[in-house]
């Protein structure tokens, strides 16, 4: 497991790697950008300038006060978003990344065939809701389990990190029925595996990363347990 993680790390400045990472921030601001356009018209549209209370008279700048507000809204969600969202842009080109790792470390493996890009997006939207659930989920979890809370967000996290990215690794090579036996065959260390990649997604920048270093991470460690030679 550690080799595995190592040996992506390694692989970090492939051009391919940078590639999906720069594509899923990139596509992700921009949805945010948009979402925040959108709320800003939706505010100039139906709120009114100013409007007056009882025995207070005209309040003026309502517009404004929305802004602002609105504004911090869109920090927190972008704060609680990025990386969900990140992650689902980055999940449809994923494919790339684990062909840069076996152009690199399993040469004589054949092409593998192509994932097509409607199922590579709807498993990439899948992931992201269930990741916003459950990140929703622990959330909530903070005020109950207190000092444990990090434990309770690395463990969800890393069940559901080590689920999809081995699936995504081990489906390219012998089908989605067949990767799903595997899986459940090592759970343990997929699990454990998992947990590796959720810790550092309470790291700012550096969580921005761990789609594509999971990938990799991954794709490594199905060939291990699939027996494939280097």
């Amino acid at each position: 497991m550690f080799t595995a993680f190592l040996d992506a790390l390694g692989q970090l400045g492939d051009r391919r790697f940078l590639r999906v990472v720069l594509l899923g921030v990139a596509l992700s601001t921009a949805l945010l950008v948009a979402f925040y356009g959108g709320l800003i018209l939706v505010i100039d549209t139906f709120t009114p300038d100013s409007f007056a209370l009882p025995w207070v008279g005209e309040i003026d700048g309502l517009h404004t006060l929305l802004g602002w507000g609105s504004l911090l809204v869109m920090i927190v969600l972008s704060i609680f978003l990025m990386v969900p969202v990140a992650a689902a842009f980055s999940g449809i080109f994923l494919d790339a990344v684990a062909e840069a790792v076996e152009a690199r470390h399993y040469p004589h493996l054949p092409p593998a065939p192509k994932v097509p890009m409607g199922d590579a997006v709807i498993d990439a939207v899948n992931f992201t809701g269930v990741l916003i659930g459950v990140n929703a989920l622990a959330l909530m979890l903070w005020f109950v389990v207190g000092p444990f809370a990090p434990f309770v967000f690395w463990a969800l996290n890393g069940y559901l990190i080590g689920r999809e990215y081995f699936q995504l690794a081990a489906m390219r090579r012998i089908g989605r029925q067949a990767a799903r036996q595997l899986r459940r065959d090592n759970r343990l260390t997929i699990l454990a595996a998992g947990m590796l990649m959720a810790a550092p997604l309470t790291v700012p920048i550096v969580n921005l990363f761990i789609p594509v270093l999971g990938a990799a991470t991954f794709t490594h460690i199905f060939h291990r347990l699939n027996g494939t030679p280097n």
